[in-house]
C-alpha cells in the first residue's frame, strides 16, 4: 500500500516529530525503560485545569494501531523524508510492536484525574514502556501526548474567567444559580477545524454548560460518555432581523416571541438602533408581550464598546421589565 493511501489521521506511525524517527538508534546500548513525565511549567496562572488526554488515548491508543499497511506507508514516506542511504525508520520495531503485541502498543499510562486543578510544575501524567525491546516508543509519542496542552489551556483560562463572573455575581446578584450559564462558548467559527472546535470547545464545558459548539457537545458524548455536555437556546442573528427590514424590525422581533412562546429566547437588537430597540420596541412596542411570555428574553447588544453599551442598556432594560435581561 503507498503512503499516500494512508492518511496522517489514521496512522500512529505519523504522529511524531521527524527527528524522534531516528531516535531509537540514539539510546545508550541495553536501554530497556523510558519513563517520561508531562507537566506545565507555569503560566499565567498559578494552577492548570488538566483535561483532554483521555481523548488522546481512545482516538489514537486503544486497540490495535499498528498494522502492516501503516508500517509500509511510514517507510515509504520516511525513506522520502530523509537523506538517502541512511536507515532512519525503525521497520524492525514496528514489526515487532505488530507481531508481538498484535499491533497495540505496550505502554502504561498513570495520570491525575481530568477536570483537576493541579499547581503548576507538578505532574500531571506518566508515560512509561511495558516491554524492555520497546524502550524507545515512550518518547516517539511525546508530539502527540503533548497536544493535551490546548484543552488544558482552555479548561484553565475557562475556569479563571469563571472565577472572576462568581466573585461579581456574588457582589451583584441575587444568586449565583446561573454561573453556569454565564460564559457561553460561540467559538465553533473561530476555530482551525471541526475537531479543534470540538476538543477545545469541551474544555470550556468542563466549567460551564452553555455552548453554540455542537461539535463540542460530540466531541464530550464520543470521547467522554457525556450524553449532553452543553446547551442553547433559539437565538437571532442579523440575517433573520434585517431581512424583515428596518421598518420591520418590530415585526421581526414579535416573529422571535410568537414563534419561541415560551422558554428562553436571545435576540440580537442592534441591527439598526440598539438605543430604540431597547428603549422604544422591547420597551414599549412589545412590552407586554414580553412580560406576559412564560420564559426569559435575552436583548443582545453584539457591537460598540462593551462596557459602555451593556451598561446603557442596562440602564434603559431596568426602567420596562425585570424579566427584560442583556
Amino acid at each position: 500500500m503507498s503512503s499516500t493511501t494512508v492518511r496522517v489521521e489514521d496512522n500512529i506511525l505519523f504522529c511524531s516529530d521527524s527527528y524522534k524517527v531516528a531516535h531509537h538508534k540514539q539510546y545508550p546500548s541495553g536501554t530497556t525503560k523510558v519513563y517520561s513525565y508531562f507537566e506545565s511549567r507555569g503560566g499565567k496562572f498559578p494552577s492548570v485545569v488538566f483535561y483532554g488526554l483521555q481523548y488522546i488515548i481512545k482516538r489514537w491508543l486503544i486497540g490495535q494501531v499498528v498494522t502492516k499497511e501503516k508500517i509500509q506507508a511510514a517507510k515509504e514516506l520516511y525513506q522520502a523524508h530523509f537523506p538517502p542511504n541512511q536507515d532512519i525508520f525503525n521497520e524492525e520495531g514496528w514489526t515487532y510492536i505488530l507481531e508481538k503485541h498484535g499491533g497495540c502498543l505496550p505502554i502504561v499510562i498513570k495520570a491525575v484525574p481530568e477536570g483537576t486543578v493541579v499547581p503548576c510544575k507538578n505532574v500531571l501524567f506518566t508515560v512509561e514502556n511495558t516491554d524492555p525491546k520497546c524502550f524507545w516508543l515512550t518518547n516517539y509519542l511525546e508530539t502527540l501526548f503533548v497536544q493535551v496542552w490546548y484543552p488544558s489551556t482552555v479548561a484553565t483560562n475557562s475556569r479563571a474567567q469563571k472565577e472572576v463572573i462568581a466573585k461579581y455575581l456574588i457582589e451583584t446578584a441575587d444568586s449565583v444559580d446561573g454561573l453556569p450559564f454565564k460564559l457561553h462558548d460561540f467559538g465553533y467559527r473561530g476555530a482551525t477545524c471541526v475537531e479543534a472546535a470540538g476538543i477545545g470547545g469541551s474544555a470550556h464545558l468542563v466549567n460551564f454548560k452553555g455552548t453554540d459548539t455542537i461539535a463540542a457537545t460530540l466531541f464530550a458524548r464520543r470521547y467522554y460518555g457525556c450524553p449532553m455536555a452543553g446547551y442553547s437556546i433559539p437565538a437571532a442573528e442579523h440575517s433573520t432581523i434585517t431581512t424583515w427590514g428596518k421598518e420591520g424590525e418590530t415585526k421581526a422581533f414579535k416573529n422571535m416571541l410568537d414563534q419561541f412562546p415560551n422558554g428562553p429566547v436571545a435576540c440580537v437588537s442592534d441591527s439598526y438602533d440598539i438605543w430604540n430597540a431597547c428603549e422604544k420596541v422591547w420597551g414599549e412596542d412589545l412590552h407586554d408581550e414580553v412580560v406576559s411570555r412564560e420564559g426569559i428574553l435575552v436583548v443582545r447588544p453584539d457591537s460598540g464598546d462593551p462596557p459602555e453599551v451593556v451598561c446603557r442598556v442596562l440602564r434603559i432594560l431596568g426602567m420596562t421589565a425585570k424579566k427584560i435581561v442583556p
